[in-house]
């Protein structure tokens, strides 16, 4: 099995989270059989590595291969050097302070990160001290040229963390069924287009499972569902709606003055995080 994450990389901040965010970023990185950067932007005091040691020293995997830096700058520049100097494969991101101002991931600065950084990037809402299985995984499903790597990570991910239901989301925009219905003539016309577009979605995520190996697939039950309605905002509301633990999505291309279109799709989840999120991104 591909281990598209080898090394991983979390800011950390000296807030009353910095225990349970530890807890589960250490977990994550046993997980995926990865080595953990944890970074902190800001002064280094005794006190403060003291506080860190003593965290470190409560986690449940002891083997795994941990490093701490201790940086100054503005977050989220120094973190999108880090990650570029460090060849990070993935940014877990949570809060970070930078002195004694908070600064959540969860608006401007996620969007700004997911938009520049050069590796994935996970968004944690809900780290927990003690392990909460990850049972169900959402992934898009969109035609797209990003989307058959982050249908392959979602089912790495999946199986590092021990989920058992993988669904395949294919949002469908609902232009694609442009019939005005106004009888039982045209809803039966807006039914069958709407069916053959299911069934043209499907046949599509079908074709690209087929390059999945059957090994990766062998303890993941995996489904396809077709949502008409606005990109973005639908797959998050379905992730919410079917209470999923994870919500894996393409990374927003870079397009310079044009990164504008951004706010059309994941701009909707950002703003109202409905479980954590993987922003999948291919690294150089």
């Amino acid at each position: 099995m591909n281990h598209p994450y080898k090394t991983v990389l979390f800011g950390f901040a000296f807030s009353p989270s910095l225990k349970i965010n530890i807890m589960e970023t250490s977990r994550i990185a046993h997980f995926f059989k990865a080595k953990l950067l944890l970074l902190h932007v800001g002064e280094k005091t005794v006190e403060k590595e003291q506080q860190i040691l003593e965290i470190l020293s409560q986690i449940e995997h002891t083997n795994l291969e941990i490093s701490i830096e201790w940086k100054t700058g503005r977050p989220d520049q120094v973190l999108l050097e880090t990650c570029e100097g460090s060849n990070i494969d993935l940014l877990i991101l949570g809060a970070l302070q930078h002195e004694n101002l908070y600064q959540f991931y969860v608006g401007s600065i996620a969007r700004k990160l997911t938009r520049k950084v050069c590796c994935s990037v996970l968004l944690l809402i809900k780290p927990s001290e003690e392990r909460v299985p990850c049972k169900h995984v959402v992934v898009n499903g969109l035609e797209d040229e990003g989307t058959a790597l982050a249908v392959s990570n979602a089912i790495y991910v999946s199986n590092a963390l021990g989920a058992k239901q993988l669904t395949i989301v294919e949002e469908i925009r609902q232009k694609e069924v442009a019939v005005s219905v106004q009888d039982d003539k045209s809803l039966k016309k807006a039914s069958i287009l709407k069916e053959r577009i299911r069934h043209r979605e499907d046949s599509r995520v079908r074709k690209l499972l087929k390059s999945i190996p059957e090994l990766d697939l062998k303890n993941l039950k995996v489904k396809t569902q077709s949502i008409f309605g606005k990109r973005g905002y639908s797959i998050g509301h379905y992730a919410e709606v079917v209470r999923a633990d994870l919500l894996v999505m393409n990374a927003p291309k870079k397009t310079g003055l044009l990164d504008r279109v951004f706010p059309h799709d994941i701009e909707y989840i950002l703003s109202d995080l409905p479980t954590d999120l993987l922003i999948v991104r291919k690294t150089n």
